[in-house]
């Protein structure tokens, strides 16, 4: 019997300190427990502070888009600038070679005058002549500045690209094919043609 109450003694002594034990270990936890929410809930703020600051604003939005059509502009200008530049290259070559077509007959004139003048002994130091002489190379000067060369023709290959033959003649076996007489000058502007070189093609 007294063993029984000593047990029950006993037990009863124990109990409210493992009692006491466990509820400390359970306080703890749930105090951890506690501490630990507002992290996580901190950093699921963070997180969608973070997805909200990633979202484009629609201001940056509208920025990007006037900077494409800004970007696209310019670069159609500077398209245009350059189609008008060539077009204006284009039109003032047209126009220039109107004006040197319109000019070459008087060149040739020219030629004709001196040579029938060189031809005449006593007229080779008419003053009249030199100064038409002077005239024409002045012409001449300006015009190979300009751009304007003559087509060299007498003895080259004919080329339908630089001479225009009307007619053929016998010549020497060497001169098959090649022009061995010029019956008008042919003049280029820069890299065109302005008119063919009419020549004499050996047979």
């Amino acid at each position: 019997m007294k063993n029984t109450e000593a047990k029950k003694k006993k037990t009863e002594e124990v109990m409210p300190e493992e009692i006491t034990e466990q509820n400390i270990e359970e306080e703890e936890t749930e105090k951890e427990t506690t501490e630990d929410l507002p992290e996580e809930e901190k950093a699921a703020s963070d997180e969608t502070e973070k997805t909200e600051e990633e979202k484009k604003d629609p201001k940056d939005s509208k920025i990007e888009e006037l900077n494409d059509k800004v970007m696209r502009q310019m670069a159609e200008f500077d398209n245009f600038r350059k189609r008008t530049e060539k077009e204006k290259e284009q039109m003032f070559e047209v126009g220039a070679k109107s004006i040197i077509e319109k000019i070459l007959p008087i060149i040739d004139n020219f030629e004709r005058a001196l040579e029938m003048a060189g031809s005449k002994e006593d007229e080779k130091q008419d003053p009249f002549m030199d100064g038409m002489e002077m005239v024409y190379r002045q012409l001449m000067d300006e015009l190979e500045k300009a751009g304007v060369t003559p087509i060299d023709a007498v003895g080259k290959d004919f080329d339908p690209e630089f001479h225009n033959a009307v007619m053929q003649e016998e010549g020497e076996e060497d001169q098959s094919g090649k022009v061995i007489r010029e019956l008008q000058k042919g003049y280029m502007y820069r890299d065109s043609v302005v008119r063919h070189s009419m020549v004499c093609v050996g047979q």
